[in-house]
């Protein structure tokens, strides 16, 4: 059975989220855990006793917070009925970064799915500062950032965005292959470049076991031209190709960690508008392993 984390603040954007989570593992065994994290101001120093007041403040965030995922319960039996799906909450006093991580570990959670926050006008943001700041900090669990307004659509045509130059472990595209066999999705392998020039051998190699490792699972390589930065790049992309669904290896120098540090004049057009699947490296150990593995084969041959 899946856990899935959803955090939520009770925003419609969090609740959206909630209702594409609940579509996506419609026929799934899941347990869906709700978190709610509050942090009411505390002003007095922390040498000191907490007065009375500050006392009532965090009881009434408390009550808040839990009445608040108790009418999101409601809702969701009300709107949803499915027998292969269970629901708990968590509400903690905490910070959001902190709860999750500490409920990935706890509750043995698969997957975690966020909103994202839209853009308006001229303050261009790149999915919210709480999106981004989960992304930089889950190192086991891969997050699912879901648009504002966005409506659930079966991801059939799902894009993996790499540049080939890191080797990819089994472990670490589970979620990108069992996604795509839940959804007999086509997985269309996107890689952007400055200017199209032939793999290395390096390169050459990790593609061929990036495919080795997807198998039977229907997919195409498409190399394309950065235009002016990677995000612009995958933007369009996405919408010719009609993508539903952005899958991404999250470590050093990686697309990911290129569109979180561009500069937001650079990233103005990417709204995040289909939903982004944030896949983090394994730990050193694990990928000192795999390379041990990759250099002996490459000895080998």
């Amino acid at each position: 059975m899946k856990n899935i984390l959803i955090p939520t603040d009770f925003s419609e954007n969090s609740c959206n989220a909630l209702r594409y989570a609940i579509s996506m593992f419609w026929g799934q065994e899941c347990n869906f855990h709700l978190l709610n994290t509050y942090t009411p101001a505390i002003a007095g120093s922390r040498f000191m006793a907490a007065s009375f007041e500050e006392n009532m403040m965090a009881n009434s965030a408390a009550k808040y917070s839990k009445k608040g995922l108790d009418d999101l319960l409601i809702r969701v039996k009300k709107e949803f009925n499915n027998e292969k799906h269970h629901f708990k909450t968590i509400s903690s006093f905490s910070l959001l970064v902190d709860e999750v991580l500490e409920s990935i570990s706890t509750h043995n959670i698969d997957l975690v799915i966020m909103g994202t926050t839209g853009a308006t006008g001229m303050e261009e943001v790149f999915m919210g500062s709480n999106a981004v700041r989960v992304i930089k900090s889950v190192k086991d669990c891969p997050v699912l950032a879901i648009p504002q307004n966005f409506d659930f659509k079966k991801p059939t045509e799902i894009a993996f965005a790499t540049d080939f130059t890191r080797f990819y472990t089994k472990s670490e595209l589970r979620p990108l292959i069992e996604l795509a066999k839940l959804f007999d999705a086509t997985v269309r392998i996107v890689h952007v470049q400055y200017q199209i020039k032939t793999l290395t051998e390096l390169q050459q190699f990790n593609l061929d076991m990036l495919r080795k490792y997807l198998g039977d699972v229907e997919h195409y390589v498409h190399t394309v031209s950065e235009l002016n930065s990677i995000s612009k790049t995958l933007e369009l992309f996405s919408k010719e190709m009609d993508i539903h669904l952005l899958a991404m290896l999250n470590y050093q120098h990686s697309y990911m960690e290129q569109l979180i540090r561009e500069p937001v004049v650079k990233r103005v057009a990417f709204h995040t508008q289909i939903p982004l699947l944030v896949i983090p490296e394994l730990g050193m150990a694990s990928n000192f392993t795999e390379t041990n593995n990759r250099d002996n084969v490459l000895m080998s041959n």
